[in-house]
């Protein structure tokens, strides 16, 4: 499947490895609902998706002191893991990463997601041993569109960009890897084809079914 050149997959985790998006606003509309935001789909996609949590409340909540802001943003991450136990992975994504490990490839994650989330999450998915290194953007000190997170897992694995392949769903996900120089395929489960066809990326697909992935991931 995949070609020695290639080296490592590189996976966002929220809209990438499942679709949380539905369960992610959920929670967003339960905390944001008493300062008078209507969380649309719209109104997600814009503000909220792919963006570190603590960034958005500070955004759209800036009169909260310091403490409020944490105390929203801890509120909000523990109903997002109390709902997360429904998340499936996105069709294919187990097969293809089995596939990816066979050919000795590293297989890692790279996340805005706090660490209580990524656990929660890769349990459920059933995905808690799969990625190593597991970079967080809480540890980096940056978040994605900063491609510090990317960086910072090239170091870790020790290989250039263009022996990486990164797969992301978000825009400030793409513009992060992207930045870090990283080969990337977007994954079409939170926004429009048409936009991520935009932002630089090598191959648009809706999920990791798409025939157009495995050949692309073959000529790497």
């Amino acid at each position: 499947m995949l070609a020695c050149m290639l080296k490592a997959l590189l996976f966002d985790l929220d809209g990438t490895l499942a679709d949380t998006n539905s369960v992610h606003r959920l929670s967003w509309v339960e905390a944001l609902k008493p300062y008078g935001y209507d969380v649309t789909w719209d109104f997600y996609r814009e503000n909220i998706t792919g963006r570190v949590t603590s960034e958005i409340v500070e955004d759209l909540l800036p009169d909260l002191s310091p403490e409020e802001g944490w105390e929203l943003v801890d509120a909000k991450e523990a109903d997002f893991r109390e709902r997360a136990g429904t998340l499936e992975p996105l069709p294919g994504l187990l097969d293809f990463v089995e596939k990816g490990r066979e050919k000795g490839m590293e297989i890692s994650l790279v996340t805005n997601a706090p660490e209580e989330n990524v656990l929660t999450m890769l349990k459920t998915l059933g995905l808690d041993e799969t990625f190593e290194p597991v970079i967080l953007a809480d540890d980096v000190g940056a978040g994605k569109p900063d491609p510090a997170p990317y960086n910072a897992a090239l170091e870790a694995l020790d290989i250039p960009a263009g022996e990486a392949v990164a797969f992301e769903d978000s825009t400030s996900g793409i513009a992060s890897s992207v930045a870090a120089g990283i080969p990337t395929v977007a994954i079409a489960s939170t926004q429009e084809p048409e936009e991520l066809e935009t932002l630089g990326v090598e191959l648009v697909v809706q999920d990791f079914t798409d025939p157009k992935l495995e050949a692309f991931v073959n000529s790497r």
